[in-house]
């Protein structure tokens, strides 16, 4: 079959007929040529990206009732020029801006940055979160703990005895962050002022966010003896911050920036160089745009038969955290924004959470809803301020194979509502640098899905959660190489499900032939099934080097759950007498200090050490 091909080239012009010697030079001149020619499609049509950054001044749209479709068995394919050869181009689509005008900061006695001090650049409106200075993350200027002197909490905010806060630049941009608000969670809350005397300072916290966050972190004990206060935030209601984010006051690790706001549409980013770096030579670059790429259809109009590969999404951020709700994170993907309450009961006999009725859910800088037969292969998805990659119902027979995704915000992947989804071969790491409490792949109330072989690692929460629900049926977490979650919050695993998967053994989820390993946080379970989770069948894996391999004792308890022929370093509490929705058959526990060489010597073990993460590019 003869493709028909179109080009797209940093150099080109959009005057231009979009041909190999005369491309056109953006996006959406290409996609207006493909509009017109999807109708009468007779072969796929590939529009190749040459060598280069595309900055978007808007989101790349793709539509279900606008002509963006493959049509009459063939496809649309956005690619990266050469992708699958040798000679493949690097074909960055960012939504970032460079930074320039940088200058050194003037310091007391007229000296200025330089020589290890901060540079400052003016930069209009600009909201960000996030820079990046030659590929590499910048992090966010912060001082930990949050708030000097002896604290007290107040309806408001604070009050220490501390006069260093009322030196602080631009309070109202300032962030504090309460890491294990619940162990499995954290919160952002911003500051709106500052004031005090000579013995004192008053912190005041944005409203609606800080009194949001005083009703849903907040346990009702229903036992005899809660855990005593102990300023973290863990099980408590909001406690102490533990770090300070955002001011030019806190400027003192090389290699950080913060945004001072302080007069409106006048913003300065002010940055702290690494030895030996020139910002004015430098690379520095703040995402301005939160969507890259959006595929928008409906169940009578599906986006449907487009295919991205080979390409490079970078440069998106997501700016709500920074605004007076904060960021009041709650379980994976979800997030509190206000609305109402309920008590669930974590344990029996315990304790009882507020929970939201109807959570949000983080954003992806790329997303697809509605969408059929997408594919997106071999892309590269990095410096992101959201999630990765969203999506979203009720898509069906879509495909995320062999990308990778690194240096996000937020999660990685999120499925939801779809059918059909293959996640297969992907590498997902270094998620969840802001959100820490964001897994790299987020599925819900998902039918048929598969997420095979793939490599998943420095993650700081779970590396797979399935959310059960109305619709959940059929889905298979299959041979996935998962190691080194958990790496700042608690109460999860390499792998986590909760709820209702299912109707029997047959329509339910399979977790079967992964290898996770290093879930390193105390207080997890390497692969931990929660909160009522019901036909699930836990098959021929092998977890070791956690806290504690599975969980059998859950509140809702777990119903018709199967742990067979699993291979793990220590048997798991109550392994004598398992609950009676529990089944327990022909597991092997292998010695800790030998449980690398125990396993390949056992030949189901060898196979499963094989299998898991096969075929991962990077």
């Amino acid at each position: 079959m003869v493709e028909s091909q179109l080009y797209v080239a940093p150099w080109g012009r959009d005057s231009w007929p979009g041909t190999f010697e005369r491309p056109f030079a953006t996006l959406p001149a290409a996609q207006r040529a493909v509009r017109a020619r999807t109708a009468s499609l007779s072969a796929d049509l590939v529009v190749s990206l040459r060598a280069g950054t595309y900055v978007l001044t808007e989101p790349f749209v793709l539509s279900g009732d606008e002509g963006d479709s493959g049509e009459n068995g063939y496809r649309v394919v956005y690619q990266a020029y050469g992708h699958g050869t040798a000679d493949r181009e690097e074909a960055v689509i960012s939504g970032g801006r460079r930074i320039t005008g940088w200058r050194p900061t003037e310091r007391p006695g007229g000296r200025g940055g330089g020589q290890g001090g901060s540079w400052r650049a003016e930069v209009g409106d600009l909201e960000t979160r996030q820079l990046y200075v030659d590929g590499r993350r910048a992090a966010r200027a912060a001082i930990s703990p949050g708030i000097p002197g002896t604290v007290t909490k107040t309806e408001t905010g604070y009050v220490t005895d501390s006069t260093v806060p009322q030196s602080w630049q631009d309070p109202a941009s300032i962030e504090f962050v309460y890491p294990g608000v619940y162990p499995w969670s954290e919160a952002r809350c911003q500051v709106a002022g500052i004031t005090g005397d000579e013995r004192s300072s008053t912190i005041t916290l944005a409203q609606p966010g800080f009194g949001r966050a005083r009703e849903l972190y907040n346990a009702e004990w229903v036992g005899e003896s809660p855990p005593a206060e102990s300023g973290t935030g863990v099980w408590q209601t909001m406690g102490m911050p533990s770090s300070a984010e955002n001011s030019a006051s806190f400027l003192t690790e090389p290699g950080t920036f913060a945004l001072d706001r302080t007069t409106p549409g006048r913003h300065v980013l002010h940055y702290r160089p690494l030895p030996g770096e020139d910002p004015a030579q430098a690379e520095i670059v703040a995402p301005v745009l939160e969507e890259l790429v959006v595929g928008r259809g409906s169940e009578d109009h599906p986006l449907h038969d487009v295919t991205l590969r080979g390409l490079v999404f970078a440069d998106a951020g997501w700016t709500k955290p920074s605004g007076p709700g904060g960021f009041l994170h709650f379980h994976g993907n979800s997030y509190y924004d206000g609305g109402p309450l309920q008590k669930v009961e974590l344990a029996e006999g315990m304790a009882r959470l507020a929970v939201p009725v109807s959570p949000e859910q983080l954003p992806a800088n790329v997303r697809f809803e509605g969408a059929v037969r997408i594919t997106l292969e071999g892309n590269t998805f990095t410096r992101l301020g959201a999630g990765a990659l969203a999506l979203l119902g009720p898509g069906r027979d879509n495909a995320v194979l062999g990308n990778v995704i690194e240096d996000v915000s937020g999660s990685g992947l999120a499925v939801e509502s779809g059918t059909g989804t293959r996640v297969e071969h992907n590498l997902i790491r270094r998620i969840g640098r802001e959100y820490h409490g964001t897994p790299a792949v987020w599925v819900v109330d998902t039918r048929e899905a598969t997420v095979a072989h793939n490599e998943i690692h420095d993650v700081p929460y779970c590396g797979i959660i399935v959310v059960g629900g109305d619709r959940a049926a059929r889905v298979q977490i299959v041979e996935n190489l998962i190691h080194h979650t958990m790496t700042v919050l608690a109460d999860g695993g390499g792998i986590y499900l909760n709820g209702r998967q299912g109707s029997s053994y047959a329509s339910g989820t399979l977790v079967r032939g992964n290898v996770i390993r290093d879930t390193v946080t105390s207080y997890n379970f390497g692969l931990y099934t929660d909160y009522g989770a019901a036909w699930v069948t836990v098959q021929g894996n092998v977890v070791h080097r956690g806290d504690t391999p599975i969980v059998l004792r859950v509140t809702p308890p777990l119903e018709n759950v199967a742990f067979l022929g699993n291979f793990w370093d220590d048997q798991p509490e109550g392994h004598d007498s398992p609950p009676a929705g529990v089944v327990l058959a022909g597991n092997t526990v292998l010695p800790k200090d030998d449980f690398e060489r125990a396993l390949a010597a056992d030949p189901a073990g060898a196979d499963i050490l094989a299998s898991a993460g096969r075929g991962v590019r990077g």
